[in-house]
């Protein structure tokens, strides 16, 4: 299955002609993006669109555009169950933005069923993130979810690995750090 995900910046071209010229199956946001970035996903109803809210999204778009928000959810398409987790660890105090301490997210991802692909905005601690940072922290809750669970795929984006360090496995788990747009071939 051919996913076009896209996070943190908006995609370099339309997202329709991406998704036309590379026969994409299934939209995928990973957040820290607005409804101007993705307003073009209004015209395109024939592929699913899902997606998870980074810490800086408003929280009010995924309606508009038609894409079911799988923050805590799950969702089949093509034999593979998708699942998500939005937003960043708590490095602030904002009354909007999505952000949870870690104990919170622990909590939040105990008892979360497994899933074949994972998407989340924030990746698991101590992958492809800043750990000694707070604003690019991993979520240890993520971390133990792949530990636990073992989903095939892990998508996120929010932090900014260089090829030197980006981690693209864990365990049994292909890593997938998203930057702008990206076709995936699952």
């Amino acid at each position: 299955m051919k996913i076009l995900a896209i996070a943190d910046r908006p995609p370099r071209e339309k997202l329709s002609k991406l998704i036309q010229e590379n026969s994409i199956e299934l939209f995928c946001s990973l957040g820290d993006l607005n409804y101007f970035y993705l307003q073009d996903l209004e015209e395109i109803i024939d592929i699913p669109k899902v997606g998870v809210y980074g810490n800086h999204c408003s929280g009010t778009y995924f309606d508009s555009l038609g894409i079911m928000d799988l923050h805590l959810k799950t969702f089949e398409h093509k034999g593979l169950t998708f699942g998500g987790f939005e937003g960043s660890i708590k490095y602030k105090e904002s009354d909007y933005a999505k952000m949870y301490t870690q104990q919170e997210a622990s909590e939040k991802l105990k008892g979360f069923p497994y899933v074949d692909v994972m998407i989340a905005h924030s990746p698991p601690f101590g992958i492809n993130d800043e750990s000694d940072t707070n604003a690019h922290q991993g979520f240890v809750g993520l971390k133990e979810y792949i530990e636990e669970k073992k989903p095939k795929y892990f998508l996120h984006g929010h932090t900014y690995p260089t090829e030197a360090n980006i981690v693209k496995k864990y365990l049994e788990t292909k890593i997938i750090y998203v930057h702008e747009d990206v076709v995936i071939e699952l």
